[in-house]
């Protein structure tokens, strides 16, 4: 069984800032193509096997086993590409105010999965659906990424889906304060990722990724899911897929 990291963030910090914290420095990585950012590149890219490497700030977080650890729990997320004119856009939710867990943050739409669930996938269509009203006959699935071990013990699988044209949304208010969308070239420059660091009381020292587009500040475990889809189109790409 892999070591599982242990917890060294609270789950609630009175007055904490994310935006705030320090950042560090991180290797200077390439920019995507425009044609890596396309819908045919993409679908390519997760049709077939790619040689890659998870985002190696946290190695440890991603893909664990975790039989044997009944704190942690098992999650999946949609992550929603819309076609539009100009290009792929990523759909997210902001979090209500009044939540136990994540209150306020930005986050792909999903959730811990259900007993009913039959595995991931339908989990992450699933919560879609209840979080902002999608219903799966309008998600088309067309890969997976490595699960990412959170600071607040759920594993979080993502999904790649892509919305067909006639879907609405619906957001359920008592989880979801907004549903907005930004474009996946910024999302996936690795020159608006930063990384950041801070001290807990403990001493132990942690971090996380950011994105911020526009007034929004995207970090944390959603972060780290949108560095990692960049590792594996930047893979994808030095690996020779083609469209």
């Amino acid at each position: 069984m892999d070591p599982i990291p242990p917890i060294v963030w609270p789950r609630h910090v009175s007055g904490f800032d994310p935006a705030a914290q320090p950042t560090i420095a991180v290797p200077r990585l390439p920019e995507l193509s425009p044609s890596s950012l396309q819908l045919p590149f993409i679908r390519k890219a997760f049709s077939q096997p790619v040689s890659w490497q998870v985002e190696p700030v946290f190695t440890n977080y991603f893909d664990l086993d975790t039989s044997g650890h009944s704190d942690i729990t098992p999650a999946a997320v949609c992550i929603p590409l819309l076609e539009r004119p100009d290009g792929l856009r990523v759909l997210f939710t902001r979090r209500s105010a009044n939540l136990y867990s994540h209150a306020g943050q930005i986050c792909f739409p999903g959730g811990r999965i259900e007993p009913s669930d039959a595995d991931y996938m339908q989990a992450a269509l699933r919560e879609t659906w209840e979080e902002v009203g999608v219903e799966p006959r309008f998600i088309e699935l067309i890969g997976s990424q490595p699960s990412f071990l959170t600071s607040t013990r759920y594993t979080m699988k993502p999904v790649i889906g892509v919305l067909r044209p006639g879907y609405t949304l619906t957001p359920d208010h008592s989880e979801v304060a907004e549903i907005f969308d930004v474009p996946l070239t910024s999302l996936l420059s690795p020159a608006l990722h930063r990384l950041h660091e801070i001290r807990p009381e403990d001493g132990l020292p942690r971090h996380f990724f950011s994105v911020s587009w526009g007034d929004y500040f995207i970090w944390g475990a959603t972060a780290a899911l949108i560095r990692n889809l960049y590792h594996y189109l930047a893979a994808a790409e030095a690996a020779g897929i083609s469209e």
